[in-house]
């Protein structure tokens, strides 16, 4: 049998993409124990493949990543009083920095909210809360937050987004 290069060019490209995706279900697997600020920075928080959905566009066209609306403006609003970093409308990610309380200056908090869904589902959200407290000699250090604060922020943005909703059909 002659030697093919489109067949061999074929098999060694598969082989090469297969590999990659390997490798890449192997970065985005989430441990497990708590979550810290540093932990997420270092790949702990971001899914490349799960930072949306795809839906198919008005016509049948493209598929496009899409994030509902609601949950959007929703997480915008009941964010509004920490600083914004970062809003990503097109992969549904919103990134606040530090936020100092002035009635408890030795302890902040951040968050990152992730719109998973183009739904209203309670499950198309996922909200990330880190905190830190001052030390002894003025560093600010990772502490555990309570977990039923993620569970309060990601139900008031749910409150927020279906009265945005219901607001919007009357």
């Amino acid at each position: 049998m002659p030697f093919v290069r489109g067949e061999f060019m074929r098999g060694v490209t598969t082989g090469v993409l297969l590999l990659s995706l390997v490798g890449l279900t192997a970065c985005s697997s989430l441990g497990g124990g708590s979550r810290t600020f540093q932990s997420q920075e270092e790949g702990g928080g971001f899914r490349l493949f799960g930072g949306g959905k795809k839906s198919s566009g008005p016509a049948g066209g493209a598929p496009t990543i899409g994030v509902n609306g609601y949950l959007w403006r929703a997480t915008l609003d009941t964010l509004s009083f920490m600083p914004l970093a970062s809003a990503d409308p097109y992969g549904g990610v919103v990134i606040t920095d530090w936020y100092v309380n002035p009635e408890k200056p030795d302890e902040r908090f951040k968050c990152t909210v992730y719109i998973l869904d183009s739904r209203l589902r309670a499950d198309g959200l996922n909200v990330a809360v880190f905190k830190q407290n001052k030390d002894a000699t003025g560093n600010w250090v990772d502490a555990a937050s309570a977990g039923q604060t993620e569970t309060d922020l990601e139900n008031a943005i749910l409150t927020k987004a279906r009265q945005l909703r219901l607001s919007n059909i009357g």
